[in-house]
């Protein structure tokens, strides 16, 4: 029997045309996928979480291939990042999972990009917001970037579920200009340059 038992999943897209300043040739689009899955361990102890980390490799391919649809392909994605809420009777740790499940199955729907995926996960109750960093895909020093996806669900996660959510995005924020590292000197060696 599976562990991953998906209640509804969610999927946010938005487009930004500018910030303030003159609107953009090429908008910025981000989406979020978020899925709201019960907690098999809520309640109590479990020492072995590695089963479901295993098994929620599908969920996050799944995921991983609704955002890219939504963004027009993987040729479009520069930036990702992942994100979990852990309903009140869960842990941290029951959030954790997400770290490898999530990140390698996004990881690999993209071409195995080098850059390490940006996470956040915290405890919460029904429509926890909780904000996902982003960080291009290729090289963790692109300051241009650096920025969020917001998850949230108006009902979940409830007390004994858990809503994992991965984010992408088009590029980085619209009028970046505070310098560092640009995408047309990334060299792709280590997932920091």
């Amino acid at each position: 029997m599976s562990l991953v038992k998906v209640r509804k999943v969610k999927l946010d897209v938005e487009t930004v045309y500018h910030e303030g300043g003159p609107a953009v040739a090429q908008p910025l689009t981000i989406a979020v996928a978020t899925a709201v899955v019960a907690n098999p361990y809520a309640g109590g102890y479990e020492e072995n979480l590695l089963p479901f980390m295993q098994e929620l490799r599908a969920l996050g391919a799944d995921l991983s291939e609704r955002l890219i649809a939504a963004l027009g392909g993987a040729k479009h994605v520069q930036a990702y990042g992942k994100g979990a809420v852990v309903g009140e009777d869960g842990e941290l740790e029951h959030g954790a999972v997400w770290h490898e499940a999530g990140g390698w199955a996004m990881r690999e729907a993209l071409g195995n990009p080098l850059a390490i995926v940006p996470a956040a996960k915290t405890i919460g109750g029904i429509g926890t917001r909780i904000m996902i960093p982003l960080g291009h895909i290729q090289a963790a020093y692109v300051r241009s970037h650096f920025g969020v996806a917001e998850m949230t669900v108006w009902d979940g996660p409830r007390r004994g579920e858990i809503a994992f959510g991965l984010a992408m995005a088009t590029g980085g924020r619209i009028h970046a200009r505070l310098g560092g590292l640009e995408v047309s000197q990334v060299k792709g060696e280590d997932g920091l340059r």
